[in-house]
């Protein structure tokens, strides 16, 4: 590890052997007055030559987010119980249903320690306090802490998760990218269905959609497969012939991965995937024996463009030596350290790395965690479960509050014909809150004009749902609604937030790379969003031409039919090798009431 890192976190991001201690020392960065980052090393809490000077720290207690300092909690009165557990109803609520106590810590970050009786007794009472708002701890690690005392005195850190009610567990999407045959879909099957791999692609078999897919052994469409955590910190998966239903019923938390395609000719799949279905977090699969090969690099390009938070998982460590390992972990960590990415890499080891690892990956946009395992011999694998388990959501309880407060809208990203039950489109929903029978419009068509509808039913990770909430993937039933009316890329939106859109909008681009010159007139495919379309090339800004590397604003102009955008969206495009990022500046609106909303035709389909 390059000593950059041990410097910024005070020793926390150091390979296997870095200890509890320095794991929790570390987080936040280096302790005030030399605790973290001073000159005296330590391990495990103890400095080598004698006690510390300084009293190790963790940064100060925030008044938001769901981390809760307790020095102690040692048979507290009835009123202070009571607001013991309002706190943690509040901690919990910041977290979205998950909480972590660090208990021997004072408000302002100093590492005090506890006795052995007294922690007996706090933990004792945060129990009785989870008791009471619904909620189960799990001890994620101890550590011991000794300046200034002869008795050992020790800190614990407790995650708090409250028991799913309502339908509402915490869901995290993590997009899984990676070159062709790194072993992208094995490791899901191992991780969803609980059985390792036979080292010939058994594991993977439950994970293909299609008979070509299963012949190749390679993924060419967006499949989803779901992990679950209970209250307890314990997996929940198709283990044991559990079904969907049961999984989302005994889970707490959500992990939905949503496989995409290694191989190059499916880039676009894997694209839309990206932009459509917003994911939390990306893991990049890397394979031991062959290293950053392929469309690794492209992957890698595009979740830092997207500025999708990623990890790393080096796979097939069975399959290759000690030394073959190492070499493909220094690759790249080499390219992580260069200026275009300047990540901080981070070997997870240990359970305690693995809990850091979560920690701080959340908390810093720089840190990439990097996990070596098997999906044949299961080396390695408990620590990534570990990290699922605790790595926190990236946005809080207020922000959730704020896009519930907006109209709805729902991003169409698959259309399916489902037997008996009719039209169904799946996607997610950016805004608002929608419900069964609720009454809202689709569009934009060809001719831009927007289509009444009613939502029948919800399906939320294959289980009935009657209320879908803004950054919830759901799939919707329509009824008998005309099926050949829809297409990806159209939105359901609210009749009251009159949508608004374009075939002509600007963008301010970067042009990645381009073998030539970038001009007017040429045409490529834009990604924004659910929306992906071919366009024009209108004008570029005061510039007559583009090369690599250059900025402009560019005025493009859909050449098939307008679709629904918004100033600020993230915008990716790309044609061969021609690649290229931005964001939306203008759009020119064509508002729906120069289009008129239309009804759709057929009987049964209007809901007005």
């Amino acid at each position: 590890m390059d000593s950059r890192v041990s410097e910024l976190f005070g020793g926390c991001c150091r390979p296997a052997g870095g200890g509890a201690g320095a794991a929790l020392r570390g987080r936040g960065g280096a302790a005030p007055g030399g605790g973290g980052g001073s000159k005296t090393k330590k391990k495990n809490g103890r400095s080598r030559g004698g006690k510390a000077n300084n009293p190790p720290y963790l940064p100060p207690e925030a008044e938001d987010g769901n981390i809760e300092y307790k020095l102690k909690l040692v048979n507290p009165s009835q009123y202070r119980f009571e607001h013991l557990v309002t706190q943690m109803k509040w901690r919990l609520q910041e977290g979205r249903g998950e909480a972590v106590y660090q208990i021997g810590v004072e408000d302002n970050g100093l590492l005090v320690g506890l006795s052995e009786e007294e922690m007996r007794a706090s933990l004792k009472t945060l129990r009785r306090m989870a008791e009471k708002v619904g909620a189960d701890i799990t001890v994620l690690r101890e550590r011991e802490v000794d300046y200034d005392s002869d008795v050992p005195r020790k800190i614990t850190e407790v995650l708090v998760r409250k028991v799913p009610d309502n339908q509402q567990f915490l869901d995290l999407r993590v997009a899984v990218l990676g070159n062709v045959d790194s072993g992208k879909s094995t490791l899901l099957g191992v991780l969803t269905q609980g059985e390792l791999d036979n080292g010939r692609g058994r594991a993977r078999l439950n994970l293909f959609r299609h008979l070509h897919e299963i012949q190749s052994g390679r993924t060419s469409s967006i499949s989803f497969e779901i992990l679950g955590f209970n209250s307890k910190g314990e997996v929940v998966n198709y283990s044991d012939s559990r079904t969907a239903e049961e999984i989302c019923e005994s889970s707490s938390k959500m992990i939905t991965f949503i496989d995409l395609a290694g191989h190059h000719k499916y880039l676009k799949t894997t694209i839309f995937g990206l932009t459509s279905y917003c994911p939390d977090f990306a893991m990049l699969v890397v394979s031991a024996n062959t290293g950053i090969a392929g469309t690794t690099r492209e992957h890698l390009g595009l979740a830092m463009a997207l500025k999708v938070p990623f990890f790393i998982v080096i796979s097939k460590v069975d399959l290759c030596s000690k030394a073959t390992v190492e070499r493909t972990v220094k690759q790249l960590e080499r390219i992580l350290k260069q200026p275009g990415c300047n990540k901080l890499p981070l070997l997870v080891n240990s359970d305690d790395d693995a809990v850091t690892a979560a920690q701080q990956f959340a908390q810093s946009p720089n840190i990439t965690p990097i996990f070596t395992l098997s999906s044949v011999s299961g080396e390695n694998l408990d620590l990534l479960k570990v990290f699922l388990n605790i790595l926190p959501p990236l946005t809080n309880s207020k922000e959730q509050e704020e896009l519930m407060q907006q109209l709805t809208e729902f991003q169409v990203d698959e259309i399916y014909t489902v037997p008996e039950v009719g039209t169904v489109v799946g996607g997610t929903l950016s805004s608002g809150i929608c419900r069964e029978g609720e009454n809202l419009v689709v569009g934009p068509t060809d001719d831009g004009k927007f289509l009444r509808l009613k939502v029948c039913s919800i399906q939320r990770n294959r289980s009935a749902c009657r209320v879908l909430r803004a950054g919830q993937a759901a799939t919707l039933a329509l009824g008998p609604f005309d099926r050949s009316l829809l297409r990806k890329g159209m939105v359901m939106v609210s009749p009251e937030m009159n949508p608004t859109i374009c075939s002509v909008f600007e963008a301010e681009i970067v042009l990645l790379f381009h073998a030539t010159t970038f001009r007017k007139g040429f045409q490529v495919t834009v990604h924004v969003g659910n929306v992906r379309q071919t366009a024009i090339v209108e004008k570029i800004h005061g510039k007559d031409k583009l090369r690599t590397g250059e900025k402009a604003v560019v005025c493009f102009r859909f050449i098939k039919h307008p679709e629904y955008l918004k100033i600020g969206a993230k915008l990716l495009f790309r044609e061969g090798v021609t690649k290229g990022i931005g964001h939306v500046t203008d759009l020119q609106a064509i508002t729906t009431k120069e289009n008129g909303l239309e009804e759709s035709l057929g009987p049964g389909q209007l809901s007005f």
